[in-house]
C-alpha cells in the first residue's frame, strides 16, 4: 500500500483527495479540497471515484489504509495519507469548513 505524510500532501498538485470520515467529522474541518465519501458509503458512490491517482485521507489513517487497501483490489491506483486530517491539522495547515 502506497502512503505519505500529510506535508507530502500539502505538495501534491493536481490529485483528489477522498475523505472518508462520515459527514459530521467532514463538517467540522477538512484538508481544503477534500471531498467527502465516508467509508460507510462508498461503497454505493464507486462510480464517484476519481479517473487515475487519487488520495485517500480520514482522521488519523486506519480508515482511509482500509479503505486504500480496497480499491486497490479493485485497480484503482490510490495513495494513503499517514497521520490523516488530525495530522495536518497539528501541522498547524489550514482546514476548511463548509
Amino acid at each position: 500500500m502506497k502512503s505519505i505524510t500529510v506535508q507530502q500532501l500539502r505538495e501534491r498538485v493536481d490529485i483528489p483527495l477522498i475523505d472518508v470520515r462520515e459527514t459530521d467529522e467532514y463538517a467540522a474541518g477538512h484538508v481544503p479540497g477534500a471531498v467527502n465519501l465516508p467509508m460507510s458509503t462508498i461503497g454505493e458512490h464507486l462510480d464517484e471515484l476519481p479517473e487515475g491517482p487519487f488520495d485517500v485521507i480520514c482522521a488519523m489513517g486506519g480508515r482511509s489504509a482500509r479503505v486504500v487497501e480496497a480499491l486497490e483490489a479493485r485497480g484503482h491506483d490510490v495513495t494513503n495519507v499517514d497521520g490523516g486530517t488530525n495530522g495536518w491539522a497539528a501541522e498547524g495547515y489550514p482546514l476548511d469548513r463548509p
